[in-house]
């Protein structure tokens, strides 16, 4: 994997090792930029960050600050490794369950221009519902989220467009 753009472009990142992350191809990260667009100066959240591609795509493009939030122990290290490999500042890792630090993030009345959420493939029709109003309280005003599917999601705000790329559907939402 490598990072498309940006002042990071052409580097190679890291992908955590083992069957339990599912890193966002370079071919699926390229469509879903050209889909969000300029992101200099924002603040990112990438949620099951797992190799961390989207939120260190987001950083080599620009964007301010990113927090990524993955459980996976070695994800965590392999984000960390990937950071400084690159020599990216502006970024926090939570090695924490998703719904935790996104309860927290929401509680502290954290607001980002820039949600990613890449969950497990199968596991979204039960998060779908417990992450929905979450992800609607961290999204800022005029904010974009991004979700990594297969199936469309439902989601309380409103879409600005679905599209499929292979196995995985990128549906974005706007404020």
């Amino acid at each position: 994997m490598r990072i498309i753009a940006g002042s990071r472009k052409g580097h190679r990142i890291d992908a955590p090792r083992g069957l339990t992350t599912r890193p966002t191809g370079d071919r699926v990260r390229e469509a879903a930029f050209n889909l969000i667009g300029p992101v200099d100066g924002a603040d990112v959240l990438d949620l099951y960050a797992g190799s961390g591609a989207m939120g260190l795509e987001a950083l080599s493009r620009g964007a301010a600050r990113a927090v990524f939030v993955e459980a996976d122990r070695g994800a965590c290290r392999t984000i960390e490794r990937n950071l400084d490999k690159l020599r990216l500042t502006g970024a926090v890792v939570l090695c924490d369950d998703v719904l935790r630090a996104l309860s927290a993030e929401s509680l502290a009345r954290r607001r980002y221009d820039l949600v990613l959420v890449d969950p497990p493939y199968e596991q979204w029709p039960e998060l779908e519902p417990r992450l929905a109003p979450l992800l609607a309280r961290v999204l800022a005003d005029d904010g974009l989220l991004v979700v990594e599917t297969r199936a469309e999601p439902q989601l309380p705000l409103e879409l600005r467009t679905s599209r499929r790329y292979g196995s995985a559907r990128l549906t974005l939402y706007h404020r």
